[in-house]
């Protein structure tokens, strides 16, 4: 009798270098298998902007699948142990295989698969097709985790890594569907309730290939200028991987590969710009880490002394911000750029996140759930570490007390004006010397008409920035006094 196996797709939307994949081919016949269930994730259901890249994604693993290996994906919504124990009764199944997810309700769902599985004689085997190192992997001198992200990274980098994943050669067995209505992709609704997606169309290009294209684009092209100009806004000198790294379109062990046969092909000669790209892969795996070991803080400060700490609640403030309407041009910019790509420069995101929780006092739980929704590249780890961090109440955090300047921010990283310009036209007109700030201009500068503004349809400041800082300090020093 052939020997029948599923491979249980989730976050793992490739062929190559997928260990689950790869041990599930070994047997004589394979059941692909994609199911949706969402609310195995609440609180923290994928978002809308999630659920239209997740849509196409599955679009090209579909294909894929079909091309390589002349499998159909099947794709079950609902119960994951009810369409998994289904598949089983149907065709015999033997084995069941998928790559581990570290989020801490779906870990609770993967957890009671396995024992049930397991209790019925199935064989059950999970692998890492996600990170570099498995978030226990790593571990200080005490045996505990990090905490800090430098000395979790000098430790990272001295560890070999896994080798990649290769495809084997031979076709499997054709897995003919039988007794079992098999869904489509559209019968998921994944866009249903998504009422901005059209602003992304053409944007982006997504699935395995396009990954690959994006990651060769960013190293023939702009990883060596990556140090130096990964910061400014209205330059495309990141690499735009995140997406399809959440979905796993492609593996960080993947990208590590190329950038080191370019490190090794440049003779190293990259100025340590290749370096400064490859420590943002182990900023990704830095996120699992912590929210493996503290799950908690999905959800509360990671940093418990900010348990009490008075955030302010506003939802017309809120609203304003999510807008894009705040009147402080580099704030609105970001915001605007999120809704209409789905995507933010990650200088803008740490300056809207500190305006957010420090110029308007808001908790740092509303922005990091708006993100979650508008993300395309929303993933839980990074997004509470990132969101953490700004409010300074996270691990390795930016001290509550920095707070981001837009002003001067767009100043050094925006200096003509042209990421404003892009994304606020209302603005476009005005001068460099007052588009970061126009509200400061000096009446020489205002239009030569009796208008008071000048651009009638771009709002005032919400908030006054100097004030507004001043006051978050005040309410920083009177919550330091009596924090525990």
């Amino acid at each position: 009798m052939s020997s029948t196996a599923i491979m249980w797709f989730r976050n793992d939307l490739r062929l190559h270098d997928n260990p689950a994949l790869i041990a599930a081919l070994e047997h004589e016949q394979v059941i692909p298998l994609y199911i949706h269930a969402p609310e195995e994730a609440e609180p923290y259901a994928p978002g809308e902007a999630s659920c239209w890249w997740l849509k196409q994604s599955l679009e090209s693993l579909e294909t894929a699948l079909q091309e390589k290996f002349n499998l159909t994906l099947q794709i079950r919504s609902g119960s994951s142990l009810a369409a998994i124990q289904n598949l089983i009764d149907l065709h015999d199944v033997e084995s069941v295989y998928w790559n581990r997810r570290y989020e801490p309700a779906l870990r609770r769902v993967d957890e009671n698969i396995k024992k049930m599985l397991n209790a019925d004689g199935l064989q059950v085997k999970s692998f890492n097709g996600s990170l570099i190192f498995e978030p226990w992997e790593i571990e200080n001198q005490q045996g505990d985790p990090y905490r800090v992200f430098t000395p979790f990274y000098k430790r990272a980098v001295q560890m070999p890594s896994l080798p990649l994943q290769q495809l084997p050669d031979r076709q499997v067995t054709t897995f003919v569907q039988v007794g079992s209505k098999n869904l489509t992709i559209a019968d998921l609704f994944l866009t249903s309730t998504f009422r901005w997606y059209n602003k992304f169309e053409g944007q982006w290009a997504i699935g395995e290939d396009a990954a690959h294209d994006r990651l060769m684009e960013f190293v023939n092209d702009d990883i060596s200028i990556y140090k130096d100009k990964r910061d400014r806004l209205a330059d495309h000198a990141t690499s735009r991987l995140s997406a399809h790294l959440h979905f796993g379109e492609i593996s960080p062990r993947q990208i590590l590969h190329v950038t080191q046969q370019y490190k090794h092909d440049q003779n190293e000669r990259n100025d340590g710009a290749i370096e400064a790209f490859e420590r943002q892969l182990f900023w990704r795996d830095f996120g699992h880490h912590l929210l493996y070991h503290y799950p908690q803080t999905q959800d509360d400060v990671f940093n418990q002394k900010y348990t009490n700490f008075p955030w302010q609640h506003d939802d017309e403030l809120l609203q304003k911000w999510q807008r894009g309407e705040t009147g402080i041009p580099l704030v609105d910019a970001g915001m605007r750029e999120l809704w209409a790509t789905g995507s933010m420069h990650n200088r803008a995101r740490m300056i809207v996140a500190s305006f957010l929780t420090k110029n308007l006092g808001l908790h740092w739980l509303d922005g990091a759930r708006w993100f979650w929704n508008t993300l395309v590249d929303a993933d839980l780890a990074n997004n509470t570490l990132g969101w953490q961090w700004s409010a300074g109440c996270g691990a390795d955090a930016s001290p509550y007390y920095r707070i981001f300047n837009p002003v001067t921010q767009g100043q050094r990283f925006d200096a003509n004006g042209d990421y404003i310009r892009r994304w606020l036209p209302e603005l476009a007109h005005l001068p460099n010397k007052i588009i970061h700030a126009p509200w400061q201009a000096s009446t020489n500068d205002r239009p030569s008409d009796k208008s008071d503004t000048l651009s009638p349809d771009y709002p005032e400041p919400i908030v006054d920035l100097a004030e507004s800082r001043k006051l978050a300090l005040e309410r920083y020093g009177a919550w330091k006094d009596n924090a525990p």
